[in-house]
């Protein structure tokens, strides 16, 4: 088991924790090749970051002048006076929100964020550079102390310019477009309406409520006092603002989103990835799902190894282990991790094995423990013992019920029953929702998947009540894919099927299989042992909790029954901050979660198969 084994030519010594990270496994001697370009290195990249925090400051001032009065009416009496404030301090919520968008998207090196910032912090420091030349302003010492900041914001921005490289989606302006004029026009119109319900004095007309709406989504400050015909509550007013603002923050985000990524796995990348699985299939059960057409890949200089990836919600998320000579690892790495920063996207890796954890980590990436992969060797595996009895009773009653196994590859699976099974596949999914993404294929009876095992389970009708799918571990192994059964059943159905797979091992020539993934596995059986310490009871208790919706435990036990290997698989990652994106890019991936969307906008092409297909997740996936 290549693959799994340690690399005893290179010992690894854990890296000092960080809080809040993971355990890093570097090779002693051997540093870190940092993502991206380290803090503080050269005088562009310290200029790139003081712009960041300088956005930061001003958001922070302004959300302490929206809920400061005296504050607040300092600074309207500035800008409504003789005095000027530096860039973005206005004392509004919408600036507030502004700031901190563009301190956002600034530090993901958004090259839209930068021009958007020069165009507006620039001209105001050119007005702020005339303004001084002329009475009342230059009297006044603050005015030269809002000059200076905007303009050394300005000098950090041209100072910071080549840091500024990520770009966006082509369509972004097409879509802020829309979302503009859609979001002013219900905005405007629900804000409308409320201050029509809200006004203190009557006979007002509709444009002067119209006038005092779009005047109050600009300001809460004296502004909108010009429209005498209409007063409204203060409440109203911060409602209209803040309406106003979220409109103008998604008309941002749809400037500055990162592009969506292709996710398309093309037929010559395709026809590559098999090649390379070929030569080097055995060393990862994971590496034939790479071959899912919702991917992308990208490949090393020298063609030798690839990265499977996908790209969901601004994170570029790879499954498994890179595909390919592990020699020409790292330079697939390099190549994803430098597109994932050209495009501002946060790179993660799912389900990695140790072996590549390491290398991961020495490009900069660290690594968190997600749970352990269950893998049956069969040169080690028996029916005997007390330990396999409920194994071994379960097998027996389900075949004295008269149920029998067929297993076959898909290849020798004629259409017309493969379409049968296919559809009995389909009608037994529990849920709508097909789920899976690291370690399930999402297809069923294509052509090209002639390699893969279906095991067929009839009853004594001959009738068929379950069926298992495994792709292709190398030539002598199988990874568990797709897990079907009615649920109307003998129970004990799903282990009569493994052990009949298991006992015809041999003469298939099998060595090994990879049954299910169990997600904190560590938890569950550490949890449970005399002598648990608090935290970790807690944690167990709030695993099983959560596992009466996501079978984390259930799952566990299935697994354990068979008395497999344990091998851990990692989550890796390059910032502790990304992880709530990274963990809501899983959960859409893996179908956990479907956001709402716009049919038009987030559709995208997929290579069609080429013969009957159905998705099919691995449970737990």
């Amino acid at each position: 088991m290549p693959a799994r084994q340690p690399n005893l030519t290179s010992p690894r010594v854990p890296a000092p924790r960080t809080p809040g990270r993971g355990v890093r496994f570097l090779p002693p001697g051997i540093p870190p090749i940092r993502f991206g370009p380290a803090p503080g290195s050269g005088l562009g990249a310290r200029a790139a970051t003081a712009t960041v925090w300088y956005l930061r400051l001003l958001a922070a001032l302004n959300i302490v002048a929206v809920v400061s009065l005296p504050f607040r009416e300092e600074v309207h009496e500035h800008n409504a006076g003789e005095y000027f404030t530096p860039y973005l301090a206005t004392a509004g919520l919408g600036s507030a929100a502004l700031a901190l968008f563009l301190a956002v998207v600034m530090r993901r090196r958004k090259r839209a964020a930068w021009v958007f910032n020069l165009l507006l912090a620039g001209p105001l420091c050119c007005l702020y550079v005339v303004a001084l030349t002329r009475d009342p302003f230059r009297g006044h010492l603050f005015n030269w102390l809002s000059a200076a900041l905007t303009g050394l914001f300005v000098a950090l921005l041209l100072l910071g310019r080549r840091e500024f490289d990520a770009i966006g989606d082509r369509s972004n302006p097409r879509l802020a477009l829309a979302v503009g004029a859609g979001g002013t026009l219900l905005g405007g119109a629900l804000g409308t309406l409320l201050v029509h319900a809200t006004n203190r004095l009557p006979g007002a007309a509709l444009k002067d409520e119209l006038a005092y709406t779009l005047l109050r989504g600009i300001s809460v400050g004296p502004l909108a006092d010009h429209v005498p015909a209409v007063l409204a509550p203060r409440w109203a007013d911060v409602i209209v603002n803040v309406l106003s603002a979220v409109v103008f923050l998604l008309v941002l985000y749809a400037c500055f989103r990162a592009p969506r990524g292709e996710c398309l796995l093309s037929a010559a990348d395709e026809d590559r990835l098999r090649a390379l699985l070929a030569r080097h299939g055995d060393r990862d059960s994971l590496g034939y799902f790479a071959l899912r057409r919702d991917k992308a890949v990208i490949f090393s200089p020298s063609g030798k190894a690839a990265i499977a990836y996908r790209v969901v919600g601004g994170v570029s998320l790879a499954s498994g282990d890179p595909i390919g000579d592990p020699e020409a690892w790292p330079g697939a790495i390099d190549a994803w991790l430098t597109e994932a920063r050209r495009h501002a996207w946060a790179p993660a890796v799912m389900g990695a094995s140790e072996e590549a954890g390491t290398i991961y980590a020495r490009h900069g990436l660290d690594a968190l423990e997600l749970g352990d992969e269950a893998i049956v060797d069969l040169a080690e595996f028996t029916l005997e013992g007390r330990a396999m009895r409920g194994v071994r009773q379960a097998h027996n009653r389900v075949r004295r019920a008269g149920y029998t196994v067929r297993v076959r590859r898909h290849e020798e699976i004629g259409d017309a029953e493969m379409a049968l099974l296919v559809d009995r596949a389909d009608h037994w999914r529990d849920g709508a929702t097909e789920r899976g993404f690291s370690m399930a294929l999402g297809r069923l009876g294509d052509p090209s998947d002639g390699r893969c095992m279906m095991l067929e389970c009839r009853d004594a009708d001959d009738e068929p009540r379950a069926l298992l799918s495994f792709v292709p571990w190398g030539e002598h192994g199988l990874s568990l894919d797709l897990m079907r059964r009615d649920r109307d059943c003998e129970n004990g159905l799903m282990e009569y099927m493994v052990v009949e797979l298991l006992s015809r091992a041999e003469e298939l020539g099998i060595r090994r299989v990879s049954l299910n993934f169990a997600m904190f596995r560590s938890v569950f059986e550490r949890g449970s042992r005399l002598g648990a310490g608090p935290v970790l009871r807690l944690w167990c208790s709030t695993l099983t909790f959560f596992s009466r919706w996501w079978q984390i435990e259930s799952l566990y036990r299935a697994n354990a029954k068979y008395r497999p290997l344990w091998e851990p698989r990692f989550l890796l990652f390059a910032k502790s901050s990304d992880i709530p994106r990274i963990g809501l890019a899983s959960a859409r991936a893996e179908g956990f979660l479907t956001p709402p969307s716009l049919p038009g906008l987030a559709r995208r092409e997929q290579r069609p198969a080429t013969g009957p297909v159905a998705k099919g997740a691995r449970p737990g996936a």
